[in-house]
């Protein structure tokens, strides 16, 4: 598939197709569990969740890809509303000292697992201990956990060897769930059978997995908090095919979808429908991601700077963002979202789209073009999904004019994970990487050399290691002054944007899509990663 000098969107799809925010939290105490939407909440009904793809595992304490289910069964020692305020959830109290080294928590009473068992303090001791050892992320927010103490069953204290100033947004059931200590302690708890069907504390318990089909959950009558959860049920319905998620909704077949479950193309369209809505809130704690193309420095043409440079000159974001995404994104360079305002470089890409300069790196490199114009090849992996299908062709062709032939392989999200963090089998990657809701959780993983371990998904793929970035990355993780932490972060991006170990693209829009029947699916910082406890259906 070849295309002139500009690329239109309707030129684009058709070719296709016939080609086949810094936060300071000290101490708090427990308050209401949530806003109450307008009008009477009303128990029972079965909620019907569309999710893109089915997770690997339901327990998000070794892979967040499976957050979105796990935090309906497990809780978090905290959630936080909309605006980031921390509340309780398996804590009641908590405090942090004056010099961030101790924090006390004190724990709900009268908890339960799901088993009947008592919920415990020993059970929040194992998972911060498990979470450390074996989360992607975990490695770095636990990173200056010394001491978890428990002095009784109700209360937990945590005692670090350096201030770590996002630790507290980090307590929640998606980034920390709380697991049963009894049902976790033997053996590798990525081999235990509950992590297919977990036992939480949470108002939904594990119901039953038809693999590639469903999940179910269903409610839990001796939740801590009645009388939530109001559903009775939620069937999460695993649609990979986007344009049969579109008919879904149209066909009030599905009740509610997040981060933009439709064909971008059907967006304006949908939006007309009076029985939809279309939201933006319950994005707070994880801001839409950046969709990226990651290199693998291993490899000999990528390894050398003036190759990603070249490749970077070939990149029009712009034209990304409108042909691509359909105008549902926006260019970004900067690997911080500009959600995350006070961290966010808004600078533009030290490499703007420019062609000959492209060519000009190329071919100082050494590399000219041979008799069929090309000069090496590449491949690039992506999830399979519509939107990363037709990224990597417009990537392709867009590389292609520089001379480099890129083969296209997209797959399932486990098999691309286990090629690229597992395997290391892969020259570049299309990734959709979150920031979450503190830099040094979602970015520091990426870039720190230390997080470059093989196995683990969603950590430094490229093997990227600079001695000055390790530095600034750890200095800001225990820097308590706000105005020093934006600073490194200023210069981290500074330096990331210049030596390119990474190709950020664009930041998509995300949308919610509910049907107007589902109320309260969106109160939180989380929204629909949350545990849905106050969502509740009206009648028809």
């Amino acid at each position: 598939m070849a295309f002139g000098t500009n690329i239109s969107r309707r030129r684009f799809v058709v070719g296709l197709s016939a080609a086949a925010l810094p936060i300071g939290l000290s101490a708090g105490r427990a308050g209401e569990q949530g806003s109450i939407p307008d009008g009477e909440p009303r128990r029972g009904g079965t909620m019907t969740f569309l999710l893109p793809y089915e997770p690997p595992f339901l327990l998000s304490l070794f892979n967040p890809a499976s957050l979105v289910l796990s935090a309906k069964m497990t809780e978090g020692l905290l959630e936080f509303d909309r605006s980031m305020t921390p509340r309780g959830q398996l804590a009641t109290d908590w405090t942090v000292s004056p010099d961030g080294l101790t924090y006390r928590f004190a724990l709900r009473r009268g908890v339960r697992w799901h088993d009947g068992r008592d919920f415990t303090s020993a059970d929040v001791a194992f998972s911060l201990r498990t979470l450390k050892k074996v989360h992607p992320r975990g490695r770095l927010t636990f990173a200056n956990l010394a001491e978890i103490a428990t002095p009784n069953d109700h209360s937990v204290v945590l005692r670090l060897t350096r201030p770590t100033p996002f630790l507290l947004p980090a307590l929640s059931a998606e980034e920390s769930p709380i697991v049963p200590y009894h049902v976790y302690r033997d053996g590798d708890p990525l081999a235990n059978p509950n992590a297919l069907s977990p036992i939480g504390t949470g108002p939904f318990k594990f119901g039953e997995w038809s693999r590639g089909n469903y999940v179910i959950l269903e409610r839990n009558p001796d939740y801590w908090d009645p009388p939530r959860p109001y559903l009775d049920r939620i069937v999460a319905r695993v649609i990979s095919d986007p344009q049969q998620r579109s008919v879904a909704f149209e066909t009030g077949t599905a009740d509610v979808g997040y981060r933009t479950p439709v064909p971008l193309r059907d967006v304006e369209r949908l939006r007309q429908l009076p029985t939809l809505e279309f939201e933006t809130a319950g994005y707070t704690y994880s801001p839409p991601n950046i969709t990226c193309i990651e290199f693998n420095l291993d490899n000999p043409h990528l390894g050398r700077i003036e190759i990603r440079q070249a490749i970077a000159h070939m990149i029009d974001r712009d034209k990304i963002a409108e042909v691509v995404y359909f105008g549902q994104a926006v260019a970004c360079p900067s690997p911080i979202v500009p959600e995350l305002a006070a961290f966010h470089d808004s600078s533009p890409s030290p490499y703007p789209f420019d062609p000959d300069a492209a060519a000009k790196l190329l071919d100082d490199a050494g590399y000219p073009r041979n008799r069929d114009g090309m000069r090496f090849s590449l491949t690039l992996d992506y999830p399979a999904d519509e939107t990363f299908h037709h990224l990597a062709a417009f990537l392709r062709v867009m590389l292609g004019r520089a001379g480099i032939w890129v083969k296209t392989r997209g797959q399932d999200i486990g098999s691309q994970a286990r090629r690229v963090y597992t395997d290391r089998a892969f020259d570049m990657q299309l990734a959709s990487l979150s920031n979450l809701f503190d830099p040094a959780i979602g970015v520091q993983r990426l870039f720190w050399s230390k997080n470059y371990v093989k196995g683990v998904p969603f950590s430094n793929a490229t093997h990227y290691g600079n001695p000055l970035v390790d530095k600034l990355l750890e200095d800001q993780a225990v820097e308590t002054d706000p105005a020093r932490r934006v600073a490194q972060w200023r210069e981290i991006q500074r330096i990331i944007l210049h030596e390119v170990p990474d190709l950020n693209l664009v930041m998509p829009r995300w949308y919610t899509i509910a049907n107007r029947r589902l109320k309260g699916h969106s109160d939180t910082a989380d929204g629909l990663e949350g545990n849905l406890a106050h969502a509740y259906l009206v009648e028809k």
